[in-house]
């Protein structure tokens, strides 16, 4: 059984894992957890997957790097994930223990304009779906 999760990346960070095909573990993600599942006990699925996905693009927003105005997020299949211990009350915070390969790659999630003073809390843009093979085309 795989774990859905969204990792935060940057623009450097997607294009090593298009041209080298990996990303070297472990790295930060966000997905469904227990806690999460606990947390927010009438959240469906698929609430609960939107959920993980906009905690990876808060974190990805704060991790982009000096001047970069997208935000990033790999949404990808992994064998298995490890909590977060680094991240107090944040409920979906998990580690992929491995490598993020790319055969286990479902999409990218990038914004399409940049954002120039940061996403809106109360309900920013949202950000793009990229299949696999549109994901160089975002480099």
């Amino acid at each position: 059984m795989s774990v859905r999760v969204y990792v935060p990346v940057t623009a450097a960070a997607l294009a090593e894992l298009v041209e080298q095909g990996r990303l070297p573990g472990p790295l930060d993600a966000h997905a469904v957890t227990d806690e999460l599942r606990a947390s927010w006990p009438d959240g469906d699925d698929e609430q609960w997957e939107y959920a993980a996905l906009a905690a990876a693009a808060d974190e990805a927003w704060q991790a982009r790097g000096s001047g970069a105005l997208r935000r990033h997020v790999v949404a990808a299949d992994v064998a298995s994930v490890e909590p977060r211990e680094d991240r107090e009350g944040e409920v979906t915070g998990v580690r992929v223990v491995g490598d993020l390969v790319w055969k286990r790659v479902a999409a990218a999630h990038v914004d399409t304009d940049d954002l120039v003073s940061g996403p809106d809390p109360d309900g920013g843009p949202e950000l793009a779906w990229f299949a696999t093979q549109e994901i160089s085309t975002l480099l």
